[in-house]
């Protein structure tokens, strides 16, 4: 009774709950990397390093081409780290599948393995 329950859970609400997974991990990936935040804020100054023009055309220019740096600095760490957020998820992706192909073999492995153990 209790191999048969294992079987059809294993086979039915455990294999539905290990695809229902799927995005609930790329979810929390999304939110580990802040990716809606990082795309809302890409072009935005880097750690707000803001510098306010003076009254002279020479101290606008400086402010300017400071401000225009900062924010050049700004986008190239924000695209890293969403590069790396989308190598991630394309490993979670990878994994995910894996495990829903692997699933299902998983029970009859253990005395396959057994087997070729004492053999």
């Amino acid at each position: 009774m209790l191999a048969v329950s294992f079987f059809s859970w294993w086979y039915g609400r455990g294999w539905r709950q290990v695809a229902t997974s799927f995005g609930s991990r790329l979810s929390g990936l999304a939110n580990t990397f802040s990716v809606s935040q990082l795309l809302r804020t890409l072009f935005a100054p880097w750690r707000r390093i803001i510098s306010y023009p003076g009254a002279s055309l020479d101290e606008r220019l400086r402010a300017w081409s400071d401000n225009m740096f900062s924010r050049a600095v700004g986008f190239v760490v924000r695209l890293i780290v969403l590069f790396t957020a989308l190598l991630a998820a394309i490993v979670v992706v990878i994994f995910s599948l894996v495990e829903l192909v692997v699933w299902p073999l998983l029970p009859i492995a253990v005395p396959v393995l057994i087997i070729m153990g004492l053999v």
